[in-house]
């Protein structure tokens, strides 16, 4: 029988032994920790000499490659030469190999989980690897070595930083231990321990020894992700009551007895017969394999995976300005010129985080949380400017939602049709971008159907269509044109309206190879064909011009403004109480959603919002919708996803809010009897 001793710095209260056959042979392992006794460690060691095949070392600073650098703890360096004769380790190798293995595991296994979070280590020198491989994921790094070894109030944010300051600090470091170097002066002290408790509160994932985290609470880990080691079924206890969501487990459990990484390896050099150094990276390959070892992904508190989205919102007119302090006292005096002032100087200012989005929890158990980014040009301020000044703006409110952790970022309103749609912002950007317009056709047509189901001014006819006539207004837009060729497949006859007369006709070419039996008509102008129309979308980017005579509007029908700004002003509106005029495109998120007011009843999120948040949910951080040419495949994807994350049809909304199952009644009846009056005129006639 083989024996290992893991002698450790850490505490004896972990001490244990235990019998078991590892690699064929039967072994007794041995721990005994000492209270951070250096001589003692040492006394230990010659009492094992001899006796143990391998001597583990436990909680002792590492010899650390940074870098170019090869720094030797002289410290460490005494105890392994205590004795002679017994293999001694500290780890060091085996856990290299484990540290960047479970990164990659886990990237893989959880859904690109490590894409652009915020990690904090504890040690960036202690886990140097493992910090390059999440490089490869995230630049959002941030080391606490500074802080933690030298008491200097200052954070590394670069790999390049880690390794400067690892050169500089190396002399000073080997020598004395970190608490000798660290400050004693009080206020010293609680400053950065308020540091590092920020700097906790911020990350998305924490990488450092379970020691080091007993101190913080709910506050500093609660819903972190936790790279750590050694974690028994007492320390995951203790991790879930602080809130943890996940840990990454570097070692592999492979007896009843939790072990640390150099009993690991002790246990590997004894079975082997090596000497401590001799063991080669395919010794290692060939055991992890043959040993079917994994890291481990555990979840103390319920599987779970909460994704990170940013979405660009503007005012959408000086009334919005006006709304939000403290232009809100301003406009109350402030003459319109002042005011037209305000709104040329706000399409400058930079971008700025208006809310911060939480409780959004899909059916499938999988979270979503974000910040809408507020960029400040109105619509008339966008269209003023040429798109590369909207685009300097919108990378801008880029680059601070990758800061902040974003793994995808939508655009909403005008910025998601100003210039190419999205194309040059999502080349430009450091994270993917969607405008969200495969989500916006998608609900546009969702509402539609909905208010002419509940109206029921129109039955389905015998082709499972509805028998009546539709019209799409900006149908060679980029949400019109996808909105045309869903409702190809749903209505009876089709109207397709556009100034841009050769984009039609290609439009209706695309359209019935698609449908076939699709029956389409074409039109310049809305009002040509409006008055038989059943429904009515209209989806251009007028920008406050006339787009229809809402007075030749048949009673009853049905217009879906999926523009924004609107095209059918409230002025409008409140001439036809007969028609039903929605605002489309609102979607209701799943869970108990907390975020500001953006206009919208609690929890509904306008569809260009909702397909970022979607894709969030589902881990699809990628380009989704870009251009504007859309593909309807995407918009069918889209309301499917949508469907599987619990997004559904919100309470459906005109200018005036919500509309009430007593108002859409009212309509109706409105409806009706215009229709019958106008039955009975044309009778007499």
């Amino acid at each position: 029988m083989k024996t290992v001793v893991s002698i450790s710095l850490g505490s004896s209260e972990l001490d244990y032994e235990f019998k078991t056959e590892f690699l064929g042979q039967k072994f007794r392992v041995i721990r005994k920790g000492t209270n951070a006794d250096v001589d003692q460690a040492k006394e230990l060691m010659r009492q094992w000499q001899g006796k143990a095949d391998a001597i583990g070392l436990g909680m002792v600073r590492e010899h650390q490659k940074v870098g170019a650098y090869q720094f030797t703890q002289a410290a460490t360096r005494e105890l392994e030469n205590t004795v002679a004769g017994t293999p001694v380790t500290t780890g060091a190798a085996l856990r290299e190999i484990l540290h960047d293995w479970a990164v990659r595991h886990t990237q893989d296994s959880v859904e690109n989980c490590f894409n652009n979070s915020r990690v904090l280590f504890f040690s960036g020198m202690g886990n140097y690897r493992s910090a390059r491989v999440l490089s490869e994921y995230t630049e959002n790094l941030t080391f606490a070595d500074p802080v933690i070894q030298l008491g200097v109030p200052k954070f590394l944010t670069s790999l390049q930083a880690l390794e400067w300051y690892a050169a500089g600090s190396h002399q000073v470091l080997k020598w004395k231990a970190p608490h000798v170097l660290s400050p004693s002066v009080a206020p010293i002290q609680e400053w950065n321990n308020f540091l590092l408790r920020r700097a906790m509160e911020k990350a998305h994932v924490i990488a450092a020894r379970y020691e080091e985290l007993e101190p913080f609470g709910a506050v500093e880990l609660g819903g972190k992700i936790v790279l750590t080691s050694t974690v028994s079924e007492e320390r995951l206890q203790a991790l879930a009551e602080k809130g943890v969501d996940m840990v990454v487990d570097y070692t592999p459990v492979i007896f009843d007895q939790v072990v640390g990484v150099n009993v690991l390896e002790a246990m590997i050099t004894a079975a082997l017969g090596k000497k401590g150094g001799e063991l080669t990276e395919d010794d290692y390959l060939e055991i992890i394999t043959s040993l079917g070892l994994k890291p481990r992904i555990l979840y103390p508190n319920g599987q779970k995976r909460v994704s990170r989205f940013a979405f660009v919102i503007h005012p959408l007119s000086q009334q919005y300005l006006a709304k939000a302090k403290p232009l809100d006292t301003i406009s109350k005096v402030a003459p319109p010129l002042v005011m037209n002032s305000i709104e040329k100087a706000m399409a400058y200012a930079p971008p700025f985080v208006y809310s911060r989005v939480t409780g959004i929890k899909s059916p499938t158990g999988a979270e979503a949380e974000g910040w809408l980014i507020t960029v400040g040009g109105t619509p008339k301020e966008i269209m003023a400017h040429s798109p590369e000044f909207t685009y300097r703006r919108l990378l801008a409110a880029a680059r601070m939602a990758k800061r902040m952790g974003a793994q995808i970022m939508g655009l909403g309103a005008f910025t998601k049709v100003v210039g190419d749609a999205g194309v040059t912002v999502a080349r430009r950007a450091p994270l993917p971008i969607t405008t969200g317009n495969s989500y916006s056709a998608s609900g546009a047509l969702w509402a539609a159907h909905d208010a002419v189901d509940r109206l029921g001014l129109v039955s389905i006819g015998k082709s499972g269509r509805f028998a009546g006539k539709a019209m799409v207004v900006g149908a060679t837009g980029a949400i019109g044109s996808v909105c045309a060729r869903l409702l190809a497949k749903a209505v009876d006859d089709l109207y397709l309206v556009s100034p841009e007369t050769a984009k039609l006709l290609a439009l209706k070419e695309d359209i019935l190879r698609e449908t076939p039996t699709a029956v389409i008509h074409l039109s310049a102008h809305a009002d040509k064909d409006i008055e038989g129309m059943d429904m009515i979308v209209t989806a251009t980017s007028g920008a406050g011009k006339r787009i229809l005579d809402i007075m030749k509007v048949k009673p009853g029908c049905v217009i879906t403004d999926v523009a924004r700004p609107l095209d059918i002003p409230a002025s409008d509106v409140a001439k036809r109480p007969d028609v039903l005029v929605i605002e489309s495109g609102e979607i209701q998120l799943p869970g108990q959603v907390k975020m500001k007011n953006i206009g919208l009843p609690e929890g509904v999120a306008y569809a260009c919002l909702a397909e970022t948040i979607v894709l969030a949910l589902e881990g699809r951080f990628e380009n989704f919708t870009l251009g504007r040419q859309i593909e309807w495949e995407k918009v069918r994807e889209i309301y499917q996803l949508g469907l599987k994350h619990g997004m559904r049809l919100a309470t459906i909304s005109g200018v005036n809010g919500v509309y009430t199952d007593e108002d859409i009644a009212k309509v109706r009846e409105l409806a009706l009897a215009a229709l019958a009056e106008k039955s009975k005129r044309a009778a007499v006639a």
